[in-house]
């Protein structure tokens, strides 16, 4: 039994690592075996971690304390050690202590969540704007400050995808912007309630019929992000991926001129020629 524990101990941490490493090597989409949260690509997304990061310490004392405090009581008050148990049945300290400590642990807990709140609700003096419109079943993205033009963004067939694609993520048309800059997103639906949603990026936003919804990012690095429509839209629900390149700004100036065209295809190594 010894030995089954220790294997299956073994396992466990080797799965743990496995997760973690495979977290590593990848940013825009989840993996095999992860564990954790996707690599933090905006700033939003990292005080977001940081902030699960103090819960789970906050939540981790709390158990901590309790399971103690359990094995104290199952201990001291056994019948064996409590022949005569005690009629007590208030404590004025006791009550006092257990409601002004929870709710300074709540209060902890809101200050910071209040503040990222109002950190990633809207965008302060972004560079540019891109609004997005959810239909059954496709995205469609405009681009107001770079010349108007706009394009729908469906998900990539089977038999059309190619090396460095991800099944089910990849889309014919992605999302293009320039890393370092502050986008704000504005948000809507032709039909039903979608939910725009990058996991990488922290984000997810409801895009409701007749109302413009807000929110924004900045990707701090290069690469490829990948996220999904989180809101039950109808019988092609999961098929309406979100994909988004970010790139160099001269890049993106380049596609946003043949976009402008008409061209709105993007190809990382064409268009940063």
């Amino acid at each position: 039994m010894k030995n089954l524990l220790m294997k299956l101990l073994s396992a466990f941490s080797l799965l743990m690592l496995f997760g973690f490493s495979a977290q590593a090597d990848e940013v825009g989409n989840a993996v095999p075996w992860q564990i954790n949260f996707q690599q933090a690509a905006t700033p939003v997304m990292e005080k977001l971690i940081g902030l699960h990061n103090y819960l789970m310490v906050i939540v981790a004392l709390v158990v901590a304390f309790v399971t103690a405090l359990l094995i104290y009581v199952g201990v001291k008050f056994h019948h064996s050690n409590n022949a005569t148990p005690s009629k007590t049945t208030h404590n004025t300290m006791i009550e006092v202590i257990w409601t002004i400590i929870p709710t300074m642990i709540l209060i902890s807990i809101f200050i910071p969540s209040i503040k990222i709140h109002y950190y990633m609700d809207k965008a302060v003096a972004p560079d540019m704007t891109i609004k997005v419109t959810g239909h059954q079943w496709y995205w469609e993205y405009e681009y107001p400050d770079n010349g108007g033009f706009s394009y729908l963004s469906n998900i990539k067939e089977k038999k059309d995808l190619r090396a460095g694609d991800v099944h089910l993520l990849s889309v014919d048309n992605p999302v293009v912007v320039p890393v370092g800059a502050k986008v704000r997103i504005l948000l809507s639906a032709a039909d039903v309630i979608h939910s725009w949603a990058v996991p990488s990026f922290g984000l997810k936003v409801d895009a409701v019929p007749g109302r413009l919804n807000e929110t924004w990012f900045q990707v701090k690095k290069p690469g490829v992000y990948y996220g999904q429509c989180s809101e039950l839209c109808g019988i092609k629900h999961g098929f309406m991926p979100i994909e988004i390149h970010a790139v160099e700004q001269s890049v993106f100036d380049a596609w946003a001129i043949s976009a402008k065209a008409g061209k709105v295809s993007f190809n990382a190594e064409n268009n940063s020629k």
